[in-house]
């Protein structure tokens, strides 16, 4: 119960103040360990392996951390050990910022400002923007949405509802880890090789739930058109999990995801995701926002119907014992 009280207060922190820049960041301090490991061990010989210790490194500096600040906090009081884990929980999530970076790409677009929309989407996308018109800018703004209601929201939600947060904290160094080094190049296939399949497995659940949640929550009429389509496109995507997000949206959405992305000045050809029943236009931005934020609250209420399904059950337990 205390990790779902903490998972609360973390959520009206994120709505309240979102990233402050001024707040120190513990995904700063994780980028700079990743980035020490980076410089020093990815050379030579047995790249693989010294990747894999490189994450076990980082994942085991960051759950031990998380996990004696919260003891000391619960040594204190229980009050103090919620507050602790709540502003943990609190770094892990990005509801608001992702919602004002979507925000930040929607309003020059709607006003025809087409190099200032590219230079916005620029700053939440890692492919090429510069040539985008108004389909391909809302095309890459409405997917990293999708994704990241899982990746930045849902996901460390599910883990601090699981082991509060040390382990919410344990994802988001897994999912830096994979941020800089899950790469398909020849600089990290083989480096960051441990990074990506382990981002893979714990975004496995997450992602599912996520998208499910979603579409029913959020599909009115378009109920069972979207899970149809989230059934039959969530694994045309090369990713494992990012399919299932982006065809639950474009399912919602009625248009079609996917297809050509430039990175770096390569052409990369992608599987497309749901049927273009209306064209891409900026105010699916808006909506995508929308979906995010109903998919979050309707999941954040699932596991709070699950957290007090297990504690009453573990009181019942308990009671049954002493009788």
């Amino acid at each position: 119960m205390t990790h779902l009280f903490a998972m609360a207060l973390a959520l009206l922190l994120d709505a309240l103040l979102g990233d402050p820049h001024w707040l120190p960041h513990p995904v700063r301090g994780m980028g700079k360990w990743i980035a020490w490991f980076d410089r020093r061990w990815n050379q030579g010989t047995r790249r693989r392996a010294k990747g894999a210790a490189a994450v076990a490194a980082v994942l085991a500096a960051v759950y031990g951390l998380s996990a004696l600040v919260v003891y000391v906090g619960y040594a204190l009081s229980v009050y103090v050990g919620v507050a602790v884990e709540a502003a943990l929980i609190f770094t892990t999530i990005a509801t608001k910022s992702l919602a004002e970076a979507a925000e930040d790409v929607r309003r020059p677009l709607e006003a025809g400002d087409l190099p200032e929309a590219r230079r916005a989407l620029s700053m939440i996308v890692g492919r090429d923007t510069e040539r985008l018109d108004e389909a391909g800018i809302t095309r890459a703004c409405v997917e990293t949405v999708a994704e990241n209601t899982s990746d930045g929201i849902t996901a460390p939600l599910f883990y601090a509802a699981l082991g509060g947060a040390p382990l919410a904290m344990l994802y988001r160094a897994v999912n830096t880890c994979d941020s800089m080094l899950g790469y398909k190049n020849e600089t990290y296939r083989e480096f960051g090789w441990a990074a990506a399949r382990l981002d893979d497995v714990f975004n496995y659940i997450p992602a599912r739930l996520t998208a499910l949640v979603m579409v029913l929550v959020c599909g009115g009429r378009r109920l069972r058109l979207a899970l149809s389509i989230l059934f039959r496109d969530a694994r045309r995507h090369p990713s494992p999990n990012s399919g299932w997000l982006e065809a639950a949206m474009a399912g919602l959405l009625g248009v079609q995801l996917g297809g050509t992305n430039t990175y770096g000045g390569v052409v990369s050809e992608r599987p497309t995701l749901g049927d273009p029943d209306v064209p891409l236009r900026s105010v699916h931005i808006r909506q995508a926002v929308g979906i995010m934020i109903r998919t979050v609250l309707a999941f954040t209420l699932l596991l709070w119907i699950g957290g007090m399904i297990v504690a009453l059950a573990g009181a019942w337990g308990e009671s049954a014992r002493v009788v």
